[in-house]
Order: structure tokens, then sequence, then C-alpha cells
């Protein structure tokens, strides 16, 4: 099995959803317990590692808005709220498991997390720190994809791995369609021409802009963070 990886630095998105309970409640303990021990080991292995994750576990802000009962940048400061929330459990569950982590928001709490500020950010992750990163961009009409490439860039990160439903990205939606193909890897521009919906379009042409390469792969079982990203489990490179 490979024992090494072309990536230094990863930032990992994660969906609010992929930390919800089987019975619907917002958080459930093992998964948080599992996410932090993946995480571990991928530090064990040198990988310096950032979070984004969103909230769609207690809120989002679009769907809300779309209802017609709150406007939309209302919406979203509640959506950045609850990546707080997500972060904050994130961080204590690696804190527990020995893996040492900081919560930053763009969102200014300064009384419960650290705010977010890109040179502080880098000097944690030069420490080996994990960095935790919370409240989107701080800006309402931004989801937290376009967050998460945002901060790759700012970071200096190799990556986006993209921790998703499925194992990489498809022709089409495999769930709907059992004749999907699932490419191996992709150029940006490639993505683009075929419509393969690997981010929301403005993090992609982000991306795209950077030079980031994402890295898309299933957050389940029997998968991992740190077997994707060391080739050991399926997915999707999505490459300049």
């Amino acid at each position: 099995m490979p024992e090494t990886t072309p990536f230094r630095r990863v930032l990992v998105k994660l969906s609010g959803e992929a930390l919800a309970a089987p019975d619907g409640y917002w958080l459930h303990p093992q998964t948080l317990a599992g996410l932090a021990e993946d995480i571990g080991r991928v530090t064990e292995q040198g990988i310096e590692i950032a979070i984004v994750v969103g909230g769609g576990n207690l809120i989002r802000g679009a769907r809300i808005s779309a209802a017609g009962w709150i406007d939309r940048a209302t919406g979203d400061s509640l959506g950045m709220m609850a990546t707080v929330m997500n972060s904050l459990a994130i961080e204590t569950a690696l804190n527990a498991a020995g893996v040492s982590a900081r919560t930053m928001s763009a969102v200014s709490m300064p009384t419960i997390c650290e705010t977010y500020a890109r040179q502080p950010a880098l000097h944690h992750l030069d420490k080996g720190q994990v960095v935790v990163l919370a409240g989107g961009t701080g800006n309402p009409f931004f989801t937290t994809d376009t967050a998460a490439v945002l901060r790759a860039a700012e970071l200096r990160c190799d990556a986006v791995l993209k921790a998703t439903q499925v194992d990489g990205v498809y022709s089409a939606d495999p769930k709907q369609d059992p004749t999907a193909t699932r490419y191996d890897r992709l150029t940006h521009d490639e993505a683009i021409a075929r419509d393969l919906k690997v981010m929301d379009t403005a993090a992609f042409a982000l991306a795209r802009e950077s030079r980031l390469s994402i890295v898309v792969g299933s957050v389940h079982a029997p998968s991992s963070i740190k077997a994707i990203l060391m080739g050991e489990a399926p997915s999707t490179h999505v490459v300049p």
C-alpha cells in the first residue's frame, strides 16, 4: 500500500450532514470520535490539516430564505453561526483524541474562539495544529465550498479534499443512474466542460484560478480521509 502522499498541507471540506446522528440529532458523538481518530492518523503521516465544515445539519440559510419568511443575508448569517457550533464540536473531539486543534472563526466571537486571520492560522499549521475554520467566508451569499477553496488558497494548501457521500466524481448521480461512470482523474477544464458538479460554480472557478487540486472521496466507511489521501481508497483527483 502507498506510504507517501504528494500533499504536505490539505484543507478537508466536510458537510454538516456528515456529523448528524442516525436519529436526526444534529451531532453524533461516535462519528465525531471516529473523525478525530482519522484526522489524527493523517497528521501522523506529516500532513498538515485545516478543516471547513458546513452547517446543514442545523440550518441552511438559502433554504429558509427561499421559504420567504427571512431574507437571504440573515439566513446565511444563521448558517455561519451553525458552522461555528460544528467547528467547536470537531475541535473538542480532536483535542479529546490527543490531536491539538484550534477553531478560528471568520465571524468574530472572541469569547468563544479565535477570530480568523491568515498569519496566525499559518502559524498554527506550521506548529502542527489542526485548524478548524468556522464562519464560512464571513459574508452572506457564499457557500462553505467557496470558503474552503478560499482558505485553502490563503493558507498555501496543496489540495482541497471534499469528503462527500460518494467515492468520487461521476458522470451522473450514481444513486439515480447505475450506469454512471466514475472518473479517476480530471482537469479543471474537463470538469467544467462536462458540467460535473464538483463544487458550486464560484468555488470551482476560484479553485481553477488558484490552480488548486480537488480530491473528492467518500466520508463513509470503509473509506477514510487517511485512506483517500494515501491513495488507498477510491477518489477522483481534479487537477490544474
